[in-house]
């Protein structure tokens, strides 16, 4: 099993989208905050299998919530770099990428 590790960046991405959520109903940022935690989570078994983007990061989707997850593998550590909303703009994601 692979160790799995939040960056700060990804951990503020995970607070805004949980505040996002939270807005719309109550109760949904809590929803939001779970069903990413088994996702990432899961990077301890399947860290490395996914997409590599053109910044060196690796990328899963979500599997409740249109988010992905970008990470670092260096073969033992999934470092968790951002988890960005799918559905933005192809070039703001690369923008927001590039700077982690």
């Amino acid at each position: 099993m692979h160790k799995v590790r939040i960056a700060p960046s990804a951990e503020g991405d995970l607070l805004d989208a949980y505040q996002f959520y939270e807005r719309q109903e109550s109760g949904v940022g809590d929803y939001f905050l779970l069903c990413l935690a088994s996702d990432i989570e899961s990077l301890g078994i399947y860290a490395g299998i996914h997409t590599k983007s053109r910044f060196d990061l690796y990328h899963t989707p979500s599997k409740r919530f249109p988010f992905s997850i970008y990470y670092h593998f260096d073969g033992e550590t999934a470092t968790v770099a951002a988890v960005l909303d799918a559905r933005r703009n192809p070039q703001s994601i690369r923008r927001e990428i590039a700077k982690r």
